[in-house]
């Protein structure tokens, strides 16, 4: 459970900032909070000198505090969750941008990182709250809209629940899981991470936009057969911005992403991989021609290849140095909607030799 941050028990230093300095002999402080997916700041602007960052892990899995810009780049090591560490800096005045470099910056990507608008001493630094901005929307960073094409290929195989290959390696980071330790922990017994598998044909090309927060978005169609010889299709025009019902929660498009197995973010569960693209999607599934749902949950990711050819194994715990070529899909029903007419009651399909290209 996440601890309850409370702004009004700040220091009154921290909530002034450092206008209080009486000569610049106290060094302003900045109370920061770190959560999945979220860096907090008790305020975004404050005088150039001596800062203080306080920095409070608030999630439930390691991250860290780095601060960047006007040729500084210091970091705090990891911190543990409900522990705190400090970071203590002479800034001079510009925009810095401060965010959690855990993962190779994976948990940068996921949405941990805002902006420190440092400015001149005479003028003094003012709190606006977390989640507001002092810089006024045209200072405002602006995010490049991304796009990448990806069209499946080679060998198609179907994943049937089965034992995880990984037990072992796992069973540390699983710990750090909290209240979603046992659903992930009975997945390694019978999950869909497995080495049950059953050849599979068909055909997925989708594009995905990364345009950040609720802008982005997925066109794409997916059409397979499962291993009972039924055909299935999948249309994507929509993607999933809000919380999906995993631990932690992701959801939208994201481009470049190191993560899972032993880095921390997001389910062990998984082999270490890189990704060109992860996102998490609403679909219309329909079998044998007929409609199942409007609201399939998906998630696609275009990731290391992690299965071995011929018998297409899950074949390394670290998978992040292989070829970004294996294309994974699965698809769950929405909560309160009957399971798929499929093992498990979810369809999981590879594409073990993919390609992508950047699209407009």
């Amino acid at each position: 459970m996440s601890k309850h941050w409370n702004y009004w028990s700040l220091p009154l230093l921290t909530v002034l900032g450092a206008a209080s300095r009486p000569g610049g002999e106290v060094p302003a402080q900045v109370s920061v909070r770190l959560s999945e997916w979220k860096v907090e700041l008790s305020q975004q602007a404050v005088a150039a000198g001596t800062v203080r960052f306080i920095v409070t892990n608030g999630g439930s899995i390691p991250h860290a505090f780095e601060v960047e810009g006007s040729g500084i780049e210091k970091e705090t090591g990891t911190i543990q969750p409900g522990a705190r560490d400090t970071l203590t800096l002479t800034l001079q005045p510009g925009t810095y941008e401060v965010y959690c470099p855990v993962g190779e910056d994976s948990h940068k990507k996921l949405g941990m990182e805002s902006h420190l608008r440092v400015v001149t001493a005479n003028t003094g630094g003012r709190s606006s709250g977390y989640g507001a901005s002092s810089m006024g929307p045209e200072h405002e960073p602006l995010a490049a809209a991304q796009a990448i094409r990806v069209t499946g290929g080679g060998p198609v195989i179907q994943i049937l629940p089965g034992p995880f290959p990984f037990p072992d390696s796992a069973a540390p980071i699983l710990r750090q899981f909290g209240d979603e330790r046992e659903g992930l922990e009975s997945q390694v017994k019978n999950g869909p991470y497995s080495n049950n598998v059953t050849p599979s044909s068909g055909s997925f090309t989708f594009t995905a936009w990364d345009k950040g927060a609720v802008r982005d978005s997925v066109d794409g169609v997916a059409e397979f057969t499962t291993q009972d010889g039924a055909p299935w299709k999948l249309v994507l025009d929509r993607v999933q911005t809000k919380d999906v019902p995993h631990h932690p929660r992701f959801g939208g498009v994201i481009l470049g992403l190191y993560y899972h197995g032993n880095t921390g973010v997001h389910t062990p569960l998984v082999p270490t991989i890189n990704s060109s693209v992860a996102l998490w999607a609403f679909g219309h599934l329909y079998r044998n021609g007929a409609l199942v749902t409007d609201n399939a949950l998906v998630h696609v990711m275009l990731l290391s290849r992690t299965r071995r050819d011929g018998d297409f194994a899950l074949a390394c715990w670290d998978c992040s140095k292989n070829p970004i070529e294996e294309l994974q899909l699965q698809i769950l029903p929405p909560p309160g909607e009957p399971k798929f007419a499929a093992p498990g009651g979810f369809l999981f399909i590879n594409w073990e030799k993919s390609s992508s290209k950047l699209a407009e």
